[in-house]
């Protein structure tokens, strides 16, 4: 399951996805996803060739690792 948080902050992060430093969006894993971008990966239709753009960004997204 995905733990995604919502961020708001003031000096804004950079976006997985669009590589733009962004100030509200969520948080999945150890990745920042903006929300346009976020909005825009939810509408878009998987035949959509921005769509396999979508994918490979988030491939970029990875699972934070557990020490114990």
């Amino acid at each position: 399951m995905l733990e995604t948080t919502t961020t708001e902050k003031t000096a804004g992060e950079t976006c997985v996805v669009c590589e733009c430093k962004k100030t509200s969006g969520i948080h999945v894993y150890t990745s920042f996803i903006c929300e346009e971008c976020e909005r825009e990966i939810i509408t878009t239709d998987t035949k959509d060739e921005r769509y396999k753009y979508y994918l490979k960004q988030l491939k970029k997204i990875t699972h934070p690792e557990i020490f114990s």
